[in-house]
């Protein structure tokens, strides 16, 4: 398949694109039942961009992950160098340029809360350096760990100011509870309450929560007149637990945006991967040879469908999470290849018909993943 290269987003977006094929009505997702929260402006819809939940906090309909931003424990085959460094300030360049500006942290990502290469300071850094060239909104979103030996709500206070200061601004767009932890969620929830109130947040969200977890987070936080605005979650084409345990249609009936990491499958339906040519790393040990040749004819149709609009497939499993409604993915970026490749998932729609085929088809395979917190 013939590709070609399309200007987008701005003077200095190039999108991969494939060659053109003959276009459809498109898809008109559902949706979600906000009762209060404000509706998003004709001129945020104009500008590409959603509203975080009801927190009136706008941001691109697609983000970008920055987990593997340093990481030396899953990503980047267990090393990071110069190379790496490089690629990666690429691939946030690449995302401003192609008008993608949020982007996803966690004060435990990279070299983790107490390394030198923190992606939280790593984003920080490249959004000084772009600065310095020429103004630009950047929306950010980190998180917060909850380890067991943080209690109470001013653990929430002195994790996010320490966040602040890597990222070297202060407030943020977006904070959130990374995980339930194993006990204090009450007193975490409470220190988000306080850090909206003190101006450090301009929205609060967790992730990783259950329904049941997700509707207590809702009213205890609504009790002081505070929105919880996001959920993130794994949500992706193979991997739609969301749909299936109740999160995804709560999200929708309270208005609270989900977020979706792992959008791609990590990879896997990018169609980079084979049973021939399996991920290396940890990543191998879910996406097997065995696994791979199941997905195969998942990924053929994919492929299909993405040349019928002169798409690639990574950005015909973003769209399709898109569809959705009320989902914002977050693919994570490590280059500027990447980053250019995503921005290519937004300005088109995929047909309902084509979204109900895909999901139904991938209803034949499932990775055995999943973060456990999410079944309490």
């Amino acid at each position: 398949m013939a590709m070609a290269l399309q200007v987008a987003g701005g003077a200095g977006c190039v999108v991969p694109l494939l060659s053109r094929g003959r276009r459809r009505r498109a898809f008109r997702p559902p949706r979600a039942v906000a009762s209060d929260a404000a509706a998003t402006t004709a001129k945020e819809e104009e500008e590409g961009k959603v509203m975080l939940g009801g927190s009136g906090v706008p941001v691109t309909k697609l983000g970008i992950g920055a987990w593997s931003w340093g990481d030396t424990t899953y990503w980047n085959e267990f090393q990071w160098d110069d190379r790496n460094l490089k690629a990666a300030k690429g691939a946030f360049d690449a995302s401003i340029d192609c008008g993608i500006t949020f982007f996803d942290t966690a004060e435990v990502y990279g070299a983790g809360i107490s390394g030198a290469i923190n992606s939280e300071s790593l984003l920080g850094r490249f959004i000084k350096e772009r600065q310095q060239k020429k103004q630009v909104e950047v929306a950010i979103a980190t998180k917060f760990a909850a380890l067991p030996w943080r209690l109470g709500r001013g653990s929430v206070i002195s994790a996010l100011k320490a966040s602040l200061d890597r990222l070297g601004v202060s407030s943020v767009e977006l904070y959130q509870l990374h995980w339930p932890g194993i006990w204090g969620n009450e007193g975490y929830l409470d220190g988000l309450g306080d850090a909206y109130e003190q101006g450090l947040v301009k929205a609060v969200g967790v992730s990783n929560y259950s329904e049941k977890r997700l509707r207590d987070a809702y009213e205890r936080l609504k009790k002081r007149g505070v929105p919880l605005a996001a959920n993130q979650v794994n949500y992706s084409l193979i991997y739609r637990n969301p749909e299936e345990n109740g999160v995804k249609a709560a999200c929708d009936e309270l208005g609270i945006t989900l977020i979706a990491y792992s959008p791609i499958a990590q990879g896997a339906l990018t169609g980079k991967y084979t049973p021939e040519n399996p991920p290396k790393g940890p990543r191998g040990r879910i996406y097997t040879p065995e696994f791979l040749t199941k997905l195969q004819p998942l990924i053929n149709r994919i492929k299909e469908i993405g040349g019928n609009y002169g798409r690639t497939s990574t950005q015909v499993v973003l769209n399709w999470l898109v569809c959705q409604g009320n989902v914002v993915p977050i693919p994570g970026a490590k280059n500027a290849e990447q980053a250019r490749e995503f921005a290519g998932a937004l300005g088109w729609s995929l047909t309902e018909q084509e979204v109900e085929e895909l999901r139904s088809m991938a209803r034949e395979v499932k990775p055995v993943i999943g973060f456990p917190v999410e079944k309490l």
